[in-house]
């Protein structure tokens, strides 16, 4: 492999006094499978390695600084004309090297973990800093965290032979659902990761994250009309994820999808209520609520809800929770990428601004502590506070009568993408189907329109809050400042008393 290494700077806060520990600080996870010195032996350095890396990281005075080794082993199987015809694998191996110093941040990585190397890449991050060298021992006591995806046969040891079957019986199933079915295309795709993080204030910890994402793409063909749509389900699971009940419920969801597009129309548009379908529609959530929530943005003043914390949002019975602790979820995460241990954070908590999402610096900031989620693409990149999973708590409503108090307008069921401005909070999102809701009943089925809104204003005019709760169990990927991360997402079906809908 060859070495690529870099500096970058960074805003950022002060995150407090940098140390070189003498005493290790274990976060071993409870499933024992790869314990810390298998850890070690995996990435072929010992603590002492680590150590010195962190010296020579800190020699030029930064306040704190952190090694983020990251070993991921990628399949993907695809089924395309009725065969398992496609396959391919990735690695993605070396260690990130962070150095902080004042508001300042630097960055360096290499995609091996040679003790050169290594020692070189610390060099070059360590020069954002300017001054003596940092090196003061410190003593931290020992954790523990929750393994929230244990494993019972890794994709490691799983073959293409293993997985194939389930292409095939999707494909077949999709097929045999409904004759206007003209092609499917279906994957598997899984990945493996080995974590091992390490800091000047001498924490260690280390993980084993399995990931899976299986797909079904449903094409069909009615007279001179062709309609296609997918399902898509994911999770931080092992080979024990796939099951024929999985795949059942994958080839019925896709051509259900895809046979209503049949019968669906583009409504006229204007401003209406809206009503959210359980589940999927947490991307409102993530895209129009979510990021202006995360700590960074605050911290520099660009978000809407910069200065709001600790102020009614929204209505009092409204509960929005970012949380790594799901289990099995996609967007969860023992600790983060940080080192900190996951947790469930409420960030709107009865209608009050309750908290941002932190990573270190941050928090540092805010004087406050992380709350896990300090996440990174690889460690190629440095963390920034990102979401997990991140939905709405129960209310007390029924979504029969939610529909039944609103006279005119939509009920959106599965969104394709969306986006926000963070600053003025206004959001897009393009849904692939819903239905029209007249006279508080579900009537005609809609398509490819688009809701349009602003967070802030879209949160406080949620006046119906359901009591059935989903969370999407789809492939969601969270871009942010050119990195991509896993998150989830749900919400109970809400409505909003007035949202603009793009129709005809």
């Amino acid at each position: 492999m060859k070495r690529r290494d870099f500096i970058k700077t960074s805003s950022s806060a002060l995150i407090g006094t940098a140390v070189l520990p003498q005493m290790l600080h274990s976060c071993q996870m409870n499933d024992m499978s790869v314990n810390l010195s298998k850890m070690l032996a995996h990435f072929g350095v010992t603590e002492n390695d680590l150590r010195r890396v962190i010296t020579v990281a800190l020699e030029k005075g930064g306040d704190y600084a952190d090694l983020y080794f990251e070993h991921t082993l990628s399949n993907g199987l695809a089924l395309q004309d009725g065969a398992v015809n496609r396959a391919g694998s990735d690695i993605q191996y070396g260690v990130g090297i962070r150095v902080v110093a004042g508001d300042q941040t630097g960055y360096a990585y290499v995609e091996n973990v040679t003790m050169n190397d290594m020692l070189n890449a610390a060099r070059t991050a360590s020069r954002i800093a300017s001054g003596s060298a940092k090196t003061p021992p410190v003593k931290v006591d020992e954790q523990t965290f929750k393994n929230r995806y244990p494993i019972i046969q890794s994709w490691e040891e799983t073959g293409v032979q293993a997985k194939m079957p389930y292409l095939q019986t999707l494909n077949d199933r999709i097929f045999a659902l409904d004759s206007r079915v003209i092609k499917v295309n279906a994957s598997i795709n899984d990945t493996t990761s080995y974590i091992l993080y390490y800091n000047s204030e001498g924490t260690i910890c280390h993980d084993y994250r399995p990931m899976v994402l299986a797909a079904g793409v449903c094409i069909m063909q009615e007279g001179d009309r062709i309609e296609n749509n997918y399902t898509v389900r994911s999770a931080r699971k092992d080979f024990n994820f796939l099951t024929d009940t999985l795949i059942e419920e994958i080839a019925q969801e896709a051509v259900k999808n895809t046979a209503i597009l049949f019968e669906a129309v583009k409504p006229k548009g204007g401003e209406m209520p809206v009503v959210m379908a359980s589940g999927g529609s947490g991307i409102l959530l993530h895209e129009a609520i979510g990021h202006a929530f995360e700590a960074d943005f605050n911290r520099k003043n660009i978000s809407i809800f910069s200065d709001k914390l600790n102020k009614k949002i929204c209505d009092e019975h409204i509960n929005v929770v970012d949380d790594g602790t799901v289990d099995g979820d996609r967007g969860s995460i023992n600790f983060d990428d940080e080192g900190v241990e996951s947790q469930k954070t409420y960030i709107v908590k009865d209608g009050v601004l309750n908290s941002y999402l932190h990573d270190r610096i941050s928090a540092r900031h805010y004087s406050i502590a992380p709350t896990g989620n300090g996440r990174r693409e690889s460690f190629k990149h440095i963390p920034m506070p990102r979401m997990r999973v991140t939905y709405m708590e129960n209310g007390n409503c029924l979504e029969s009568d939610i529909i039944a108090s609103v006279k005119q307008g939509v009920y959106v069921d599965q969104f394709t993408n969306g986006q926000v401005q963070i600053g003025a909070g206004d959001f897009t999102f393009f849904v692939k189907n819903g239905y029209m809701i007249e006279n508080g009943k579900l009537t005609q089925p809609i398509k490819d329109i688009n809701i349009i809104g602003n967070g802030p204003k879209a949160l406080a005019d949620i006046t119906m809050v359901g009591n059935n709760l989903k969370i999407e169990q789809g492939g969601g990927t969270c871009g942010k400042n050119g990195q991509g991360v896993p998150v989830g997402l749900g919400l109970p079906s809400v409505l909003v008393k007035q949202l603009t809908v793009g129709g005809e």
